[in-house]
């Protein structure tokens, strides 16, 4: 049977409320007491009722982590940064994966908000009006992580992915490359993937290039996108470099480019985004501009425990370097 606050109260000879007291870190309790409770508690294995103690506090001790897709190598490197973080500050975690679906986000939003979380940590493939007017209805403390709304209302911890998607691309312009193709996602939505099509736009006019639609071929951000999105231009024989919008669209560009005997990057230099763990153990290595993903994580963490603490922030809005990372799939 399970010890309560009651046993724990008598193994310590103190009452129920000082043991509730030491529970919540209430600073009345003398160092020797508060050292006799915790001695019980551990001794007991004594367990508080998170249910009780939240009716009480209106705190849970439970943060909300959505994600778009948990299948993704880049995500889950992001939770491991914000879950370190939140195991310091001893906070559980929900995790929810949204499978890149807008409904499923605004069904776990509620559903987050029932489960009465302290607050959220939000990666979204798409930050449409309704799911802002959501979060701003349910009035759940959030930070934005690897994102950014476009009134810049929300804490965010981000890349500048315009800034970083205008280097790769003048990158593979300064490699002697005119016929540039860009594959991932277009710009109609507010997200991180389209600020990448926009700095590949940037990149060409400010080098005096066409904008050549015929080399673009928009698509979603998987390795089976990437590959499909690809046999839409590959007809096109003066194309010499590929940026991409994700590393995953990379392999697949790649893969689809060696089923048609087209070498990289002997043929064609081909540029990732990520950096993912994969790109690395690629073949060829994939160059690709690296985001610090543990680092957001752990950022993204921290401002929310300080907004649902009432602490200041230091900043309303974190934007992490980037770094181009040289490999094999771009011609030395």
């Amino acid at each position: 049977m399970a010890a309560s606050i009651k046993d724990v109260a008598k193994e310590a000879g103190v009452s129920i409320a000082t043991v509730s007291r030491v529970l919540n870190d209430i600073d009345v309790v003398n160092e020797e007491t508060k050292e006799k409770v915790l001695v019980a508690i551990k001794k007991l294995g004594y367990r508080p009722n998170i249910v009780a103690r939240s009716l009480k506090t209106q705190k849970t001790s439970t943060i909300g982590i959505i994600i778009p897709d948990i299948s993704s190598q880049f995500y889950p490197e992001i939770v491991r940064g914000a879950e370190d973080v939140a195991n310091i500050y001893d906070y559980n975690i929900i995790l929810c994966n949204t499978d890149l679906d807008i409904e499923k986000e605004m069904e776990y939003l509620k559903v987050l908000k029932e489960k009465m979380v302290d607050g959220v940590l939000y990666m979204s493939n798409s930050l449409q009006k309704d799911i802002i007017d959501l979060i701003r209805e349910l009035e759940i403390p959030t930070v934005l992580t690897e994102t950014i709304d476009e009134e810049k209302s929300f804490p965010s911890v981000t890349v500048d992915n315009l800034k970083a998607a205008y280097e790769a691309t003048k990158y593979l312009i300064e490699k002697g490359n005119k016929k540039i193709a860009y594959v991932g996602p277009n710009d109609n939505n507010v997200n991180a993937t389209s600020l990448r099509y926009k700095g590949y736009k940037k990149a060409l006019l400010e080098m005096n290039l066409e904008v050549d639609q015929s080399l673009i071929s928009f698509s979603g951000i998987k390795a089976k996108d990437g590959y499909a999105a690809m046999e839409k231009v590959i007809d096109n024989s003066s194309i010499d470099g590929i940026f991409c919008a994700s590393d995953e669209i990379a392999m697949g560009v790649i893969n689809l480019l060696r089923d048609k005997g087209i070498r990289v990057p002997e043929d064609i230099d081909v540029i990732g985004f990520d950096n993912i763990y994969s790109s690395s153990i690629f073949y060829p290595k994939l160059t690709t501009i690296s985001q610090p993903m543990y680092d957001m994580g752990s950022v993204g963490m921290r401002m929310l425990i300080k907004i649902i603490n009432k602490q200041p922030l230091g900043k309303e809005h974190y934007v992490l370097n980037h770094k181009l990372i040289e490999r094999d799939s771009c011609k030395k």
